[in-house]
């Protein structure tokens, strides 16, 4: 079991100027730890569900920027980007910097965008759901040609792009990783049948991510896809540092539906949320 650190908060601690060595030092020892990925929100306000909009929030790819130029190992990216907050041609050149400068660490998580009230805010055109996922499935096309030999046009319903060129060409081989995120059963899953390295879904409970899997799995056998070929994560939802026994038992059920990499999200200061998993989870996870 491969394990993620998911950072979503910048509120611990209050001061803005430790947002900067907090998130650093998360990093390091996430790093130093073991685990395997290390992945920011794409919000510019917070989730009002996860708390208040007016908290602290950082732009994704800058954040991720930051930790690449300290960190040696992690894989990076964002858990995941909206599809409405970048243009695809230039989210794919941002992310083949981003694996550039990291060596090669860099990954493409995506999704349909939702949160509308930052959306307006900011001036993001808010279009209907059914158009979000006409655009994610465009915008995972123009990935894929973007980092391919093809440098020639796209020219898709809601993009056009009249070439795809993308020098330099990403280290990452032989492109970087796609994961796409959610639990949609009719759209998102039968997105990453169709284009996805990986899916991210939220760990909910080991009947829900059973069921979602069975779901992907259907998508596969309908478009020809090896199931088997598609990295399956989660998000782990519950507190693991209040009850890790609980949590070990749920990593196993996990581990035999196939999940092989769990995100964990800080439920307090993240270098202290980190540090304790590191010292009273991993090793008995191990």
């Amino acid at each position: 079991m491969k394990l993620g650190l998911h950072y979503w908060t910048y509120s611990d601690p209050a001061d803005t100027a430790g947002i900067a060595p907090t998130l650093a030092e998360t990093a390091r020892i996430a790093e130093d730890a073991g685990f395997h990925r290390f992945t920011v929100m794409d919000h510019y306000f917070q989730m009002e569900h996860r708390g208040d909009a007016e908290e602290p929030m950082l732009e994704g790819y800058t954040t991720l920027g930051y930790v690449a130029a300290r960190t040696e190992r992690l894989q990076l990216g964002l858990l995941v980007t909206g599809v409405m907050y970048r243009y695809p041609g230039l989210l794919a050149k941002i992310v083949t910097t981003l694996d550039v400068l990291s060596g090669g660490r860099a990954f493409l998580g995506i999704g349909a965008s939702w949160y509308e009230r930052e959306q307006r805010a900011l001036g993001v055109p808010v279009v209907p759901m059914g158009e979000r996922f006409e655009r994610l499935e465009e915008s995972l096309q123009i990935c894929q040609q973007m980092w391919s030999d093809n440098n020639g046009p796209f020219d898709g319903r809601h993009y056009q792009l009249a070439e795809t060129l993308c020098v330099p060409a990403p280290i990452s081989s032989p492109r970087p990783q796609i994961m796409v995120g959610g639990g949609g059963e009719k759209k998102t899953l039968l997105l990453v049948a169709r284009y996805a390295d990986a899916c991210n879904l939220f760990a909910v409970s080991p009947e829900d991510v059973a069921h979602k899997l069975d779901v992907l799995r259907a998508h596969c056998d309908a478009e020809g896809r090896d199931y088997d070929g598609i990295t399956k994560t989660a998000v782990y939802t519950d507190r693991a540092l209040e009850d890790p026994d609980a949590f070990l038992a749920a990593a196993e059920q996990y581990a035999q539906l196939g999940i092989t990499e769990l995100q964990f999200m800080p439920d307090r200061n993240p270098v202290e949320f980190a540090t304790r998993l590191a010292d009273e989870v991993i090793p008995r996870l191990a």
